[in-house]
């Protein structure tokens, strides 16, 4: 896709600087919802993203059930730390396409971890021929990789609620 460039990426930068001026400000009180419980996605094969996200990635799966609401679907969930939850359901029978990017879809997932799990995720892609792009695009605290079923994983070597070394303002919380 290209980037936009010239009076159209100054058009662009103007606008989020407007969008910033107007919105972006310590909110009173707190969020509406006690966080985020699961992301619930939809895979291809619930063996290979069991092995993909507990085998190869070592987030333990903590619950496999059938779908409360689709009979013969599998909905099933995997601990991400921190008391939040990654969720998958399959649907039997459901039309496989590759996976597209585009409005509304989920772009990635950003999970935050430690220098030594970052390390040891990079080693054992590059052990299993995995392909990622990262650190090598000027970003070195992250590493971006696709699961079998076309997830965009980025593990970003940043505590949580911080966005490129600065602080992010949680709960109504200010710097």
């Amino acid at each position: 896709m290209p980037q936009p460039e010239g009076d159209e990426l100054k058009a662009i930068r103007a606008r989020r600087k407007e969008l910033r001026a107007k919105y972006l400000h310590s909110p009173a009180g707190t969020p509406p919802t006690r966080g985020v419980h699961h992301l619930a996605l939809i895979c291809r094969d619930v063996e290979e993203t069991i092995e993909f996200y507990q085998e190869f990635l070592g987030f333990p799966l903590v619950e496999l059930v059938e779908n409360r609401d689709y009979a013969g679907s599998s909905h099933f969930f995997f601990d991400l730390g921190n008391r939040n939850l990654l969720g998958f359901f399959d649907f039997p029978g459901h039309p496989h396409q590759d996976y597209l990017e585009t409005i509304g879809a989920v772009q990635h997932l950003a999970l935050s971890v430690d220098a030594e799990h970052f390390a040891a995720i990079k080693a054992k892609l590059d052990a299993e021929g995995i392909e990622y792009l990262g650190p090598d695009r000027g970003a070195d605290d992250s590493l971006y990789v696709r699961d079998p079923n076309g997830v965009g994983l980025e593990f970003y070597q940043e505590e949580l609620g911080i966005f490129a070394g600065q602080s992010l303002h949680l709960d109504g919380a200010a710097d």
